[in-house]
């Protein structure tokens, strides 16, 4: 869990929690959800935004909300309140309408709290995964091979030149 603290005219640009770094997908690979915990009210601004997000368009805004947060969805900060978010489909694909930032502190400090969600431990590294080894790295591979998954999802599932999939045994790609 990390700890956040933004003063007056603080922010966070807006950024996706998924990955395509080695580095990243080494450790814990995508954020699959966030869970964002406000620990203080702030007065004005400080909003979590999601620029991309289909809300974007429909949520009403009236003078108490930041000039940032009138750019995107968002969600003013309230004390003991906390906000969860997923970065990744059901079917693990990216969402881009995950998009998210924090707006400026104008008035008071906020205080937060984050807890990621990974794919995999974060904790430890991954062991290198090769494309010759013929294993599943979860045990609901055959589940989702059997739902199609092998086909709608192959860079996760049978994976590529650069990085071995998941679910390479389920799928029937081992070299014999």
């Amino acid at each position: 869990m990390q700890i956040l603290h933004y003063e007056h005219g603080e922010k966070y640009e807006p950024h996706f929690d998924y990955f395509h770094d080695q580095v990243n997908q080494a450790l814990g690979g995508h954020r699959i959800a966030t869970v964002l915990m406000y620990l203080s009210d702030v007065q004005k601004g400080g909003e979590t935004i999601f620029p991309n997000s289909e809300g974007r368009f429909t949520q009403q805004k009236d003078d108490s909300w930041s000039d940032c947060a009138k750019n995107g969805y968002a969600v003013k900060p309230q004390k003991g309140d906390a906000l969860l978010f997923f970065s990744l489909h059901p079917d693990a694909k990216t969402d881009p309408e995950s998009l998210h930032g924090s707006c400026p502190v104008i008035e008071g400090e906020k205080w937060s709290a984050t807890k990621w969600i990974h794919v995999r431990s974060f904790e430890k590294p991954d062991k290198q995964r090769s494309n010759e080894a013929c294993e599943d790295e979860n045990v609901l591979c055959p589940q989702w091979a059997a739902q199609g998954e092998c086909v709608k999802n192959p860079l996760y599932m049978v994976g590529s030149k650069e990085s071995a999939g998941f679910c390479r045994k389920s799928c029937n790609v081992c070299a014999l």
